[in-house]
């Protein structure tokens, strides 16, 4: 189980190669933060990790899976995915197995 993110904040949970490029299971991020901006900060963050992770990885919040849109691609009238404070944001890159 994780902790409680600070307030104002949300958490992320890093699995597999997520965690591997980030160095980190788990970090606390400001909320609230609209879904579509999501990979665009931690590519900010962690330079590269949208070409070798996110754009492969299934997002999930608070354990329901999610799309996460592009900003280019949010259209006009779609309902916006916000991440609130206390959610839980989870990046699930493919696993293979031998």
């Amino acid at each position: 189980m994780t902790s409680k993110p600070p307030p104002g904040h949300f958490n992320i949970l890093y699995f597999a190669s997520a965690g591997s490029y980030t160095s980190k299971n788990v970090e606390a991020l400001p909320a609230p933060l609209p879904l579509r901006k999501l990979f665009g900060t931690l590519e900010e963050r962690y330079q590269g990790i949208r070409a070798s992770v996110l754009d492969h990885s299934l997002v999930t919040i608070n354990l329901t899976y999610v799309d996460v849109p592009d900003d280019e691609t949010a259209r006009e009238g779609e309902e916006e995915v916000v991440i609130q404070e206390g959610d839980e944001v989870a990046i699930i890159p493919p696993v293979s197995s031998g």
